[in-house]
């Protein structure tokens, strides 16, 4: 019990800190508050371990087993000082023992050979995540969390290991339930392997009918290979992926080969800003403030017919400078630059670029950008997985989501406009009936 005047932290030491009462002056002091916050901690999780020893026993501490009672064991002592580390720091506690048991007690609250908490070895791997390399680990933590921390390089790498595993069960799910409306594709390239070259990993982003978007694919592969996209395409469709509606992908992906084999019914809209800046790398310097002036209205014209006639406007504009070679590129593969046009208005923000796939690279390339070079590219895999799978927790959705659905069911767009279906001539079924 507290004496009257006093209150539960006397005795820990203080600066500066003065409160002023009618009758004396009380002095707190902040300094070790982490030490006895640390201390109720233990105090708490000792109390509890003894108070799950009375229940499985049936009886308190230094109570007699009566002569009626079926129930063996009894208590015998402590065992050996075991550290256990929390969020809020290391705390020491012995467990209580028993003897003469029937069989094997294990306590519920703390199961043997538990030196972290579940908390904290969730915590580990995801500082890794946040640019925290494996080798500072080890100095990084022990401040928060006491220098008897159980943590080093290993400890983290053995918790990351699991990462392998989470993404093997993630790569063989079902996609069955999923309303696929577009689809972003693109690679990015991490320091991993034994070779030089820097190995590239194959992302694919879904668009859904409810307008949200998630990573639905990530697998090691070459980004300019057909071959490698049509594996990755067709392990897609192998889970039961839908085709989707709109494929959007760099022009220099061997992706659209693929896509000729897997999903032969699925539109395909070629990224702007890579088409953009190949023609700029056709024209001189001086010549790229004016080009991007005039290719910005032609991606953004309010419909395929205007843009069409931008297209026009601009390969005249650099013929007469000169730059045929830029004419030309701009009308290849036109087609598949303005398929946008063909769904909503709404969304056209978000069709026209890889931007929505690319953006989330950025999370990823922090995290193993500190990393000098993976050894297994698995290894570098788990990691952007696992990246990426926090990232997309921060995916905005689709612009007017409720359109998703139309997207979904099939519905004509001409111009970014929703069409009317066509009314049934029942007329006309009768006769030919």
């Amino acid at each position: 019990m507290v004496k009257t005047g006093t209150m539960p932290w006397e005795g820990v030491t203080a600066v500066g800190k003065t409160t002023e009462k009618a009758t004396a002056p009380s002095r707190v002091v902040w300094t070790g508050l982490e030490a006895m916050l640390r201390q109720h901690v233990r105090d708490h999780i000792q109390r509890l371990l003894e108070e799950e020893v009375e229940v499985f026993l049936g009886r308190a501490r230094y109570e007699r087993k009566s002569s009626v009672e079926s129930r063996s064991g009894y208590r015998n002592g402590h065992g050996k000082a075991r550290k256990l580390t929390l969020s809020c720091g290391t705390v020491e506690f012995r467990r209580p023992r028993m003897s003469d048991l029937d069989g094997r007690f294990e306590s519920a609250l703390l199961p043997f050979f538990a030196r972290r908490t579940r908390e904290v070895n969730a915590l580990l791997p995801e500082l890794c995540l946040n640019g925290l390399a494996e080798g500072d680990m080890d100095l990084a933590l022990r401040g928060l969390l006491g220098d008897d921390a159980p943590i080093s390089a290993a400890t983290v790498a053995r918790l990351k290991a699991g990462w392998q595993r989470d993404l093997d069960e993630w790569s063989s799910r079902s996609l069955a339930a999923l309303k696929v409306i577009y689809l972003w594709v693109d690679a990015i390239y991490v320091k991993a392997g034994l070779e030089k070259d820097k190995a590239a990993i194959l992302v694919a982003l879904a668009g859904l009918s409810d307008g949200t978007k998630v990573i639905v694919a990530l697998a090691p592969g070459y980004r300019e290979s057909t071959e490698s996209w049509r594996d990755f395409l067709a392990d897609l469709k192998r889970r039961g992926m839908n085709a989707p509606r709109l494929v959007i992908g760099d022009g220099h992906l061997g992706i659209w080969g693929a896509m000729r084999e897997v999903y032969p019914e699925s539109e395909w809209q070629r990224c702007w800003k890579h088409k953009v800046a190949n023609v700029l790398d056709r024209l001189p310097k001086k010549a790229w403030p004016e080009a991007k002036k005039r290719l910005s209205e032609m991606s953004r014209a309010e419909t395929a017919e205007k843009a069409l006639a931008s297209r026009r406007e601009f390969q005249a504009w650099a013929r007469k400078l000169g730059h045929g070679e830029a004419a030309d590129l701009i009308e290849k593969d036109w087609e598949d630059l303005v398929a946008f046009y063909k769904f909503p208005k709404e969304h056209w923000g978000h069709l026209r670029t890889t931007n929505p796939v690319e953006s989330p690279f950025s999370s990823v390339r922090l995290r193993t950008d500190a990393a000098r070079r993976y050894k297994k590219v698995e290894n570098a895999t788990a990691v952007v997985w696992k990246t990426l799978r926090v990232t997309e927790r921060r995916f905005r959705k689709l612009n007017a989501p409720d359109l998703c659905e139309k997207v979904f069911n099939g519905a004509v767009f001409v111009n970014g406009v929703v069409q009317p279906k066509p009314e049934r001539d029942t007329n006309k079924e009768k006769e030919a009936a």
